[in-house]
C-alpha cells in the first residue's frame, strides 16, 4: 500500500512540476489512448460479427452481377469502412497536438524563467530552475505522448485498411 503512495506522489510532484499545460497534456494522452483502447476492442471483438453481417446481407442478395448490385456492393463496403476507421482520424490529431502542446508547456516555462530574472537578476539560479523545469518537462511529456500515439495510430490505421480490403475481396460478383 506505502508503494501506491509513493507512486501517487511521484505522479504529482510530476505534474506539479510541469505546470498547467502538463495538464492538459495529460489529459489529452488519456483520451487517446481510450480511443486507441476502444479500436484495439472494435477489431478484436466487433469486426468479425459486422463483416458477417456485410456478407450475409451481400449472400442474400438474388442478383449480384449489375450495375445496381454494384452500387450496393459499394455501398456496404463504405459503410464497413467507416465504421473501421472510426475515431482514427481523431487519434492522429491528438498525436500531432501533443507536441504541440508540449511546445506551449516550453514558451510558458521560458516566460516564467525571464519573470523570474526581471524580478531577481540573473544570480538566482535556484528561482529558475522551477520554469527550466516548467519548460522541459511538458516538450518531454508531449514527445512520448506522441510517440505514442503514431504507432497505435498507424497500426490501427492498417488494420483498418487490411479489413476493408479483406471484405471487399470477399464480396464476389459472380452469381
Amino acid at each position: 500500500m506505502q508503494g501506491l503512495f509513493d507512486q501517487y506522489a511521484a505522479i504529482r510532484d510530476f505534474l506539479e512540476l510541469g505546470g498547467d499545460v502538463l495538464d492538459l497534456i495529460v489529459v489529452v494522452i488519456f483520451a487517446m489512448w481510450v480511443l486507441i483502447l476502444e479500436r484495439i476492442i472494435f477489431f478484436s471483438r466487433q469486426r468479425r460479427r459486422l463483416e458477417q453481417a456485410v456478407r450475409q446481407r451481400w449472400e442474400t442478395r438474388p442478383e449480384r452481377q449489375s450495375w445496381n448490385a454494384k452500387q450496393v456492393r459499394d455501398a456496404l463496403v463504405s459503410r464497413f469502412k467507416l465504421q473501421a476507421n472510426a475515431g482514427i482520424p481523431l487519434i492522429k490529431t491528438m498525436v500531432a497536438l501533443c507536441p504541440l502542446l508540449g511546445l506551449l508547456g516550453t514558451v510558458t516555462g521560458m516566460i516564467a524563467v525571464f519573470e523570474v530574472m526581471a524580478v531577481s537578476g540573473t544570480g538566482n539560479a535556484r528561482s529558475m530552475a522551477s520554469g527550466v523545469a516548467m519548460a522541459t518537462v511538458p516538450t518531454m511529456a508531449g514527445m512520448v505522448g506522441a510517440l505514442s500515439g503514431v504507432f497505435a495510430g498507424i497500426m490501427l490505421s492498417r488494420k483498418a485498411d487490411r479489413a476493408v480490403e479483406k471484405l471487399r475481396d470477399s464480396l464476389t460478383m459472380d452469381h
